[in-house]
């Protein structure tokens, strides 16, 4: 697997992450994951999820500086306050003196102003609570402004990425600041599997249709997709990405797959105006 360079963080091309996933399904799957060569694994407060994460990580017997952990700071804890005690108890639940990447989980739904949010971010660096930050389900003015405010250089915005949304907007953005996208929800919710386009195109490299989308994105410079399993026996289909490529016009063609309706993700309190 190869890194993604965005602003002097390395982050592994292919992450695991955990949305959705109990502390059962976490404990069963993540260990064997990263024991398989995951080194990239994607939490968050809201998720729920943090302490059994730690604890997969541990169980795994993979070195803790071998695996770049990411997590993300909700919505309610964006006061200055509430910051930098809620990334306390993430670490605390982690079980480590440190994440990889720190985010804000969405931009809207809370009123602290954005400045105070990307202070209190910087403030994870200095701190040693992080040594990279980033956002996330930012739109491309709202990334600029951020990069902005920030002493510290963002590394990524984590968006809703899959062939039924184009994210041209936000790629370019992410180019011309020096982070990297990354994209979750890349089986569209349970709609890629079953794609005509992808299922041929897999059938011409001997693979799924899942394992063709995420190697569309992680074939996209700059781009960071995180693939998510509860169930063991797909952990392998995941990670199988990265012995065959896609050619220019498999690419174009999974591209093609957009449409103006694609986004699933959108909680009206908390979005911005997309691009």
């Amino acid at each position: 697997m190869h890194n993604a360079k965005a602003n002097g963080a390395a982050i592994p091309a292919l992450g695991f992450g955990t949305f959705r996933m109990n502390d059962a399904e976490v404990a069963a799957v993540l260990p064997e994951a990263l024991k398989l060569g995951f080194r990239h694994v994607d939490t968050a407060q809201v998720y729920g999820n943090e302490a059994a994460v730690g604890a997969a990580i541990k169980a795994s017997g993979v070195a803790r500086d071998a695996i770049f952990l990411t997590t993300k700071v909700w919505v309610t804890e964006f006061a200055e306050a509430d910051f930098l005690p809620s990334v306390e108890e993430s670490l605390a639940r982690l079980g480590v003196d440190h994440v990889d990447l720190l985010l804000l989980h969405w931009p809207h739904g809370n009123d602290t102003p954005r400045e105070v949010q990307i202070a209190e971010l910087n403030k994870t660096v200095t701190k040693g609570m992080a040594r990279h930050i980033g956002v996330s389900n930012y739109n491309v003015a709202e990334m600029h402004e951020a990069a902005e405010l920030s002493d510290a250089r963002l590394v990524t915005n984590q968006v809703e990425y899959h062939p039924y949304l184009s994210q041209a907007p936000i790629l370019k953005a992410c180019e011309d600041l020096g982070m990297a996208l990354t994209g979750y929800y890349g089986m569209a919710d349970g709609l890629v599997p079953q794609d005509e386009v992808l299922k041929d195109i897999g059938a011409a490299h001997g693979k799924t249709a899942s394992q063709v989308a995420l190697r569309w994105l992680v074939q996209q410079p700059r781009v960071v997709p995180l693939s998510k399993t509860a169930k063991l026996k797909r952990v392998p289909e995941n990670f199988g990405i990265f012995d065959f490529e896609l050619s220019d016009a498999e690419m174009q063609a999974i591209h093609g797959l957009a449409r103006k309706d694609g986004r699933i993700v959108s909680p009206q309190d908390m979005s911005p105006e997309w691009d």
